[in-house]
C-alpha cells in the first residue's frame, strides 16, 4: 500500500485520515441520516392521517405496506453488502441510492392506490439497503480496523444528531404546513448529503480494508466468496437470529406511538407529537453512541448488548401505563439508549467476527437481511394486534419478544471482542471463516 489522498496506508492498518475526509465522513452520516430511513415513522402518519379510513387506509393496511417494502428491503441486503465488497466505486453507489430513496417518496403524496404506494416504498427499502454495508466499508477503508470501533460511535453520534435536528425541522413546520413537509426536508437532506460523499476522495478509501481484509496477513487479495462461507459462522448466525428478536420487537414500537397519538391527538398534531418523539430519542442516542464507541474495546460488547435488550423490553411494558402524550414522549426517550447502543455495536460485532476475511461488508448485508425480516415483520404483527387487542397488548408483546432476545444473547452469543485472536488459538472455536486464500 502507499500513501494516498492524505490517508497513510500501513501493513499494520493504521490509517491517518486527512482533516477534510473525516469532516467529509461526519457531514455524510449527519446529513444521509433522514434519507438513509426513507419516510419512516412518517408513513404511518402520513396514510392514516392524510388518506385515511376514507381511502382505505388503516392500522393494518398500514402495517403491510411497510411489510413489503422491508421484505424488498431485507432481499437487496446481502447482494448490496457483496456488491459493496466488491465495488471500488462506492460513493457513485451511494449517492444514486440517495437519489433513489428521495425519488420513491417525493412521489408518494400524488399517489394513493395501494399497489403504487408499495411499489414506491418498496423502491425506497431497496435503495436503502445500500446505506448501511456502504457507511461501514467507507468507514474502515478510511480509518482502519484499529480505530473503527471509535470512529463508528462517533458515526452514530451524528447520525443521531441528524435525525434529531430533521425530525426537530418537521415538526415545527409540519405543525404551520402539515405532514407533507417531511417529503421537501427529505430532499434537501439528500442533496447535501450528495455534497457531503463527494468531500471524501475515492483514493482515500482502501477497497481492501474496506471489506475487512488485511493484505499484510494474506500472500493474496481474493474477492469474497459467497453466503456459503458465511454459515460456516455458527456465531454470525446466533447474532443474527438476536439481531431479528430486536427488530421484531423494536421496529414497531415507534410507528405504533404515531398511530396512538394520532388518535388522541389528531391528525393536525400527530407529526409535531412524533417528531417530539424523534428528537428526545435522537438527542439521547448522541452520548450513548459516542460513549458505546469509546467504551466497546473496554467494557466489552457482551455487557453493553445487554442493556439494549433489557431497556427494549422496559420502553414496551412502560408505553402501556398511559397514553398521555407526554408520558409517550418521555418512555421514547429510552429508545435512545437501546437503539444507539444497537446502532454502534451493530457493525462493531460482525466487524469482530469477519475480521480478517474479507468478507465483512457481505456478512453486515446478510444479517442485515434476518434484522430486516424481523423488522418488516414487526409492523404487521404489531398493526394486526393492535386492531384486533388494543395498542397495549401490542406494546406487551413486542417487550415479550425483546426479554426472550435479552435472554438468547445472555446464554448463547460469547463476548466478540477480540475473538478473531481466540478463534485462532482455541482448538474448540474453529475459524471464524475461511481464509480468502482457502475459501
Amino acid at each position: 500500500m502507499s500513501d494516498i489522498g492524505g490517508v497513510a496506508a500501513a501493513t499494520d492498518s493504521v490509517r491517518e485520515p486527512s482533516a477534510r475526509v473525516l469532516r467529509g465522513l461526519d457531514a455524510l452520516n449527519f446529513f444521509l441520516a433522514d434519507v438513509r430511513d426513507g419516510l419512516g415513522p412518517y408513513l404511518a402518519i402520513y396514510l392514516l392521517a392524510v388518506r385515511g379510513p376514507e381511502q382505505g387506509w388503516n392500522e393494518a393496511t398500514i402495517g403491510i405496506v411497510m411489510t413489503i417494502a422491508g421484505i424488498a428491503g431485507l432481499i437487496a441486503q446481502t447482494p448490496a453488502g457483496a456488491l459493496i465488497d466488491r465495488t471500488h466505486h462506492k460513493r457513485a453507489i451511494v449517492i444514486a441510492a440517495a437519489v433513489a430513496v428521495t425519488l420513491s417518496c417525493l412521489i408518494l403524496p400524488f399517489v394513493s392506490n395501494f399497489y403504487l404506494v408499495a411499489a414506491t416504498q418498496s423502491l425506497a427499502g431497496i435503495a436503502g439497503a445500500v446505506f448501511p454495508p456502504a457507511l461501514a466499508a467507507i468507514t474502515l477503508g478510511v480509518v482502519g480496523p484499529k480505530m473503527f470501533s471509535k470512529r463508528i460511535g462517533r458515526n452514530e453520534g451524528f447520525n443521531h444528531a441528524g435525525n434529531a435536528t430533521s425530525a426537530a425541522i418537521a415538526g415545527s413546520t409540519a405543525y404551520f404546513f402539515g405532514p407533507i413537509v417531511v417529503f421537501w426536508l427529505m430532499a434537501i437532506l439528500a442533496a447535501a448529503s450528495i455534497v457531503a460523499m463527494l468531500m471524501i476522495p475515492a483514493k482515500a478509501i482502501d477497497d481492501d480494508l474496506a471489506r475487512g481484509l488485511d493484505c499484510a496477513q494474506h500472500e493474496t487479495c481474493e474477492q469474497p466468496s459467497g453466503l456459503t462461507a458465511l454459515l460456516q459462522n455458527k456465531y454470525l448466525l446466533v447474532f443474527a437470529v438476536l439481531c431479528t428478536a430486536f427488530h421484531l420487537a423494536n421496529a414497531a414500537m415507534l410507528p405504533s406511538v404515531g398511530q396512538l397519538l394520532t388518535k388522541i391527538s389528531g391528525k393536525d398534531h400527530a407529526t409535531s407529537l412524533i417528531a417530539v418523539c424523534i428528537v428526545a430519542a435522537q438527542c439521547v442516542m448522541v452520548p450513548v453512541a459516542v460513549f458505546v464507541g469509546a467504551k466497546a474495546d473496554t467494557i466489552g460488547r457482551k455487557p453493553i448488548f445487554l442493556v439494549a435488550f433489557g431497556v427494549l423490553a422496559v420502553r414496551g411494558v412502560l408505553y402501556t401505563m398511559s397514553d398521555n402524550p407526554f408520558w409517550l414522549v418521555a418512555v421514547q426517550c429510552l429508545d435512545g439508549i437501546g437503539a444507539g447502543i444497537y446502532g454502534a455495536l451493530f457493525p462493531i460485532v460482525v466487524a469482530d467476527l469477519t475480521r480478517g476475511t474479507g468478507r465483512f461488508n457481505v456478512a453486515q448485508g446478510a444479517v442485515a437481511t434476518a434484522q430486516g425480516l424481523g423488522a418488516s415483520f414487526s409492523a404487521t404483527l404489531a398493526g394486526v394486534i393492535i386492531v384486533a387487542a388494543g395498542f397495549s397488548t401490542a406494546f406487551l408483546s413486542l417487550a415479550g419478544i425483546a426479554a426472550l432476545g435479552f435472554v438468547g444473547y445472555l446464554f448463547l452469543m460469547p463476548e466478540s471482542r477480540g475473538f478473531d485472536e481466540r478463534a485462532r488459538t482455541d482448538g474448540d472455536a474453529g475459524p471464524i471463516m475461511p481464509t480468502p486464500a482457502t475459501a
